[in-house]
């Protein structure tokens, strides 16, 4: 029998954690798993993959609502519903479904926005409602107040779930749940959060992923300013493909991603083009509503990209790409500072006299130089282009 954690916000990384916890109980022919569920809500493509799971397990899954104080609101409130068994431990709540905490757009409860957005949400509501139903009359639990906790957002305590037929037993602790199910002599494992999990907590969270793109784009932009340096065309890469595989899993809005790209590309241009700030100032623009419009709001701590972090990157965009580039641009526009094509224009001393040809002194150096007017000993002279080991001067004047 295993006992698995679920705690915070249903992301990714804990509706992976939790699946596969699933499978090994189904590979190992446990008896139960027992889910320990403390969350506030989660991500609604998180949440129903995971119900997928538990719907899909030949290993009885059983929901537990604990310790006391803790809760089973929005997502969780669904995955309560899916389980094959549904308990809370006394001091704990259940519900808060309304679909504007899983994933339904941004505001779409004020009464301001258009129809079209009303409309919207309503599909969004009744596709909630419905999915919750048909998890209630699968498992036989109360499906009238399941569809008010989806349209009116009410809670319900333990002892009033239970009451209404929410849920199936009331208990403390696990053994007590154990106890009520007739497995009190059942062996516990309690799985803990590994490796996996807690990379790709740190990976799907939407301000790391963000910051990878980011770091990502100006490495490889990096790069190709400086092809051969290799560590940051490589750096570039496994950034951008996390960011990616991230935002896969993330309720990423892709117009969003666009905004950011083209933002970095006219910044880019302007380092190029003489456009007078223009394209640098819209492009800055566009980057920024890029990360404000990235993720679709889901109202949930933790899944979404603080203001104080988009308004420091921005800044920090701006920088690198108006200044680190445009010095770029510049060294790229100066003179060559060596090979021979260095001497073109030096300053250069006669060390004999001569007709033609003769011996002058470049950059410390000894060279046969040739001249179309007699030159004397110590005349300053200027190199004016090179014909194999031969360099053509004139005098300076």
């Amino acid at each position: 029998m295993l006992v698995v954690p679920l705690e915070g916000a249903i992301g990714p990384a804990s509706a992976d954690f939790v699946s596969r916890a699933i499978k090994r109980a189904a590979k190992e022919k446990a008896e139960l798993v027992i889910v320990r569920m403390d969350t506030p809500g989660g991500l609604d493509t998180s949440m129903r993959e995971l119900i997928k799971d538990i719907l899909a397990s030949p290993v009885p899954v059983a929901s537990f609502v604990a310790p006391s104080g803790a809760r089973a609101a929005s997502a969780g409130t669904f995955i309560l519903y899916a389980s094959h068994v549904a308990a809370m431990a006394p001091g704990t709540n259940v519900g808060a479904a309304s679909p504007v905490s899983i994933g339904a757009p941004a505001g779409a409860k004020d009464d301001k926005k258009d129809k079209s957005e009303d409309t919207m949400m309503r599909k969004v509501t009744n596709d909630a409602v419905a999915y919750i139903r048909g998890l209630a009359e699968l498992r036989k639990r109360n499906a009238d107040w399941a569809e008010r906790a989806v349209r009116e957002g009410v809670s319900l305590s333990a002892q009033q779930a239970l009451k209404l037929k929410v849920i199936d037993h009331l208990a403390a602790d696990v053994p007590e749940l154990l106890k009520k199910l007739g497995k009190e002599n059942a062996q516990v494992v309690y799985v803990e959060v590994d490796w996996r999990t807690k990379l790709l907590g740190v990976i799907t969270n939407p301000s790391i992923a963000y910051i990878l793109i980011l770091v990502g784009i100006y490495a490889l932009i990096f790069e190709f300013m400086n092809p051969g340096l290799v560590l940051p065309g490589v750096v570039g890469a496994i950034c951008v493909l996390l960011a990616l595989y991230a935002f896969h899993l993330l309720p990423v809005n892709y117009a969003g991603l666009a905004l950011i790209l083209v933002g970095i590309g006219f910044m880019v241009a302007e380092a190029f083009l003489p456009a007078f700030g223009s394209l640098g100032v819209g492009g800055l623009i566009a980057f920024i509503i890029g990360s404000v419009i990235l993720l679709d709001d889901t109202n949930l701590p933790g899944f979404e990209i603080p203001y104080a972090l988009i308004a420091g990157v921005s800044a920090a965009s701006a920088a690198f790409l108006f200044f680190v580039i445009g010095m770029a641009v510049r060294n790229r526009r100066r003179p060559v500072v060596s090979g021979r094509e260095y001497l073109i224009g030096a300053a250069a001393e006669a060390l004999e006299d001569f007709d033609a040809e003769g011996w002058a002194r470049v950059q410390g150096e000894t060279w046969r130089v040739r001249a179309k007017s007699p030159v004397r000993r110590g005349e300053r002279l200027k190199v004016r282009s090179i014909e194999g080991l031969v360099l053509n001067v004139e005098a300076d004047r």
